[in-house]
C-alpha cells in the first residue's frame, strides 16, 4: 500500500541504487547480493543459479518455466535443508507424489538435469541423489492423420476464415511445421525469388533448436496466399503473430467448420505431412530432416510409424478376387 503524508498526499516512492561507486572508483552493491552458491545453499539459492544457467544456455522459455515450477514444488517438499543433505528419500518422495507417469518422468528429468548442473557446472556436490531412479517409458501414441477429403475440407475451411489462418494450417498440412515454427516464420525467411517455387527457410531462435533447421521447398499456392495476406492486411513480418494456445483454438475451430469430427490439433497436420511425404516415398532419415528431429531412437521410432501407415493396405485372402468380380 502506498505511503502518504499527515495530509494525504501521496508520498514519492524512492528506489534505493542496486550499486554505488565507492572511493576506491569500483562499483559496490548497495542493496545486497545474492549469496553465492554452495554445499550450503538451500534450494531456493540454487534455483535461482539453475535458472540463471538455462537462461544463459539458450534453453526454450518453457523449459525454463517448467523446470522452475518442478524444483519449487521439490523445495516445498524437502524444506530448508541446504542441497548437500538432499539424498535419495527426499527424491523418492517427491517422484511418488507424481500424479501420472508423464510428471514422473518430467520430475525426474528436471531433478537429473539440475544435479548435472551442480556436479559437472557449479561443482558444488559430488553425489547425484538421481541416479538410482529410472523414468518410466512412455509410448508413443498412434498418430491419426487426416484422409484426403479431410485434408482438402480443412483446407478450404481454413481459406474461408481468411489468409492468415489459411497460410498457417497449409504451413503445417503442407510443409510439416511444428506449432513454435509457424509463430516463429517471418515474411523475410521465405525466398520469393521464384514465385511458382518459393523456398521456406525454419530458423531456430533458441541455440537448443539450431538442429531443426533446415528448407523446405514450397509452391505456387504458397506464394498466392501470402499476396493474398498482403492485399488484406498490408506488409507484414511476423506471419503467424499468436500464441501456441491461439494457434491450437485456431485449428480446432478450422476442424469443426471443415466438419471433422476426430481430434485435430497442429501436431495431428505434421503427423499427416509425414505420412503423406512416406507416400511419396521418403525414406526414414530423409524424414528426420524433413520435421526437423534429431536422430535419436525415440524420433526413429516416430518416423517408422509414418512409414508403416503409408504402407498399401494389406488385402485378406479373398477380397481382392470379390471386388474383381463385381
Amino acid at each position: 500500500m502506498a505511503s502518504r503524508d499527515q495530509e494525504g498526499q501521496r508520498l514519492p516512492v524512492m528506489q534505493p541504487p542496486l550499486f554505488e561507486l565507492g572511493s576506491d572508483g569500483k562499483l559496490r552493491g548497495a542493496v545486497g547480493f545474492l549469496p553465492v552458491l554452495t554445499p550450503d545453499s538451500s534450494l531456493d539459492v540454487a534455483r535461482f543459479w539453475f535458472r540463471r544457467y538455462l537462461e544463459q544456455s539458450g534453453h526454450p522459455p518453457n523449459t525454463v518455466k517448467s523446470y522452475s515450477y518442478d524444483l519449487a514444488v521439490f523445495e516445498s517438499l524437502v524444506g530448508p535443508k541446504p542441497i548437500r543433505e538432499i539424498d535419495e528419500r527426499d527424491v523418492a518422495t517427491f517422484l511418488n507424489e507424481s500424479r501420472g507417469r508423464s510428471t514422473r518422468k518430467r520430475r525426474l528429468t528436471t531433478l537429473s538435469t539440475f544435479y548435472k548442473f551442480l556436479i559437472t557446472r557449479a561443482k558444488v556436490v559430488e553425489i547425484d541423489p538421481t541416479a538410482a531412479f529410472y523414468s518410466d517409458r512412455i509410448p508413443l501414441k498412434t498418430p491419426q492423420p487426416l484422409f484426403a477429403d479431410e485434408q482438402a475440407r480443412l483446407l478450404e475451411a481454413a481459406a474461408a476464415e481468411g489468409p492468415r489462418t489459411h497460410l498457417a494450417i497449409w504451413l503445417m498440412l503442407r510443409l510439416g511445421l511444428s506449432r513454435h515454427e509457424v509463430i516463429a516464420l517471418r515474411a523475410a525467411h521465405i525466398d520469393w525469388s521464384d514465385p511458382e517455387h518459393p523456398i521456406v527457410y525454419v530458423f531456430a531462435e533458441q541455440p537448443k533448436r539450431r538442429l531443426r533447421e533446415r528448407k523446405l521447398a514450397a509452391n505456387r499456392e504458397l506464394t498466392e496466399i501470402y499476396h493474398q495476406l498482403v492485399e488484406e492486411e498490408g506488409p507484414q513480418d511476423r506471419l503467424v503473430p499468436i500464441l501456441p494456445q491461439s494457434l491450437n483454438k485456431m485449428v480446432e475451430r478450422v476442424a469443426k467448420a471443415a466438419g471433422i469430427e476426430k481430434l485435430v490439433t497442429p501436431q495431428t497436420l505434421r503427423h499427416t505431412f509425414a505420412v503423406e511425404q512416406a507416400k511419396r516415398g521418403a525414406t526414414e532419415d530423409e524424414l528426420l530432416e524433413l520435421l526437423g528431429l534429431a536422430d535419436d531412437a525415440r524420433n526413429r521410432l516416430s518416423v517408422q510409424r509414418y512409414l508403416r501407415l503409408a504402407a498399401p493396405p494389406i488385402e485378406p485372402r479373398g477380397v481382392t478376387s470379390e471386388r474383381n468380380a463385381r
